[in-house]
């Protein structure tokens, strides 16, 4: 039977207890769906390392390169593509921030903007390390960061909702992979239609967010507890210390 909402709560020894921005109870499968994920990835920079041409997958399921995304669509494209780049990407992180703010998630806020940093710098490490390129030799495209950085944002999103929401374990892991491949199958829609990366270079981003994803949140997770462990020590450490 999947596990309440309530037994998603950290609980310590300070005055309130602080919601887990990773659920306990969806760790073991996100953990399990992270090693998959990380063996895509890197299956994948050693199969188009160095390379600068489509792959057969590539050719199969998209015209490479080609910029095929006509108007209306072509409009929706280039706002996605923007929300990807530095600009946009900064602006949907504050607001991320903000929000969970608002709602005195003070962890998320910290998941939302080192989650999304790290998403994205993992991806540029990668780029480097692969160097697959599209258009000519300054162009790395392996993996998507655009495709990367929309996942993440939503696996994080769809987080935040499974504690909201109350959801168990089988549900809360539904909604997280549903809304991480929707997220990327948008992005790296509008990336591969505009020409910006191949097919193959969007999946590694998606996948590269559902390693890296996981893994901050249960980081953030132990840092806080931590922390709030410690405060609560020096705390009660304090109050024997006050004379009678």
């Amino acid at each position: 039977m999947d596990r309440a909402a309530g037994d998603d709560l950290e609980t310590g020894p300070g005055e309130f207890a602080a919601r887990a921005v990773l659920p306990p109870s969806l760790r073991p499968r996100l953990g399990l769906i992270a090693v998959l994920a990380a063996l895509v990835v890197v299956a994948l920079g050693v199969l188009y390392s160095g390379h600068s041409a489509p792959g057969a997958v590539d050719s199969w399921i998209h015209p490479p390169t080609a910029d095929s995304v006509r108007a209306p669509w072509r409009q929706v494209a280039l706002v996605l593509d923007f929300l990807g780049e530095p600009a946009g990407s900064a602006m949907v992180i504050v607001a991320g921030v903000a929000g969970c703010l608002l709602l005195r998630r003070p962890r998320m806020a910290v998941l939302v903007a080192v989650g999304a940093g790290t998403t994205v710098g993992t991806t540029t490490l990668l780029k480097h390390v692969v160097g697959r390129t599209i258009h000519g030799p300054g162009n790395l495209s392996y993996p998507s960061g655009h495709t990367a950085f929309a996942t993440a944002l939503a696996l994080m999103a769809a987080l935040f909702a499974t504690d909201r929401l109350g959801l168990g374990r089988t549900a809360g892991t539904s909604l997280v992979l549903a809304a991480g491949l929707v997220a990327g199958a948008i992005m790296g829609w509008a990336e591969v239609g505009l020409g910006a990366h191949y097919p193959t270079d969007a999946l590694g981003g998606w996948c590269t967010a559902l390693v890296v994803v996981p893994a901050t949140a249960w980081l953030v997770d132990r840092t806080a507890d931590r922390l709030s462990d410690r405060s609560a020590v020096r705390t009660a450490d304090a109050g024997r210390r006050e004379p009678l």
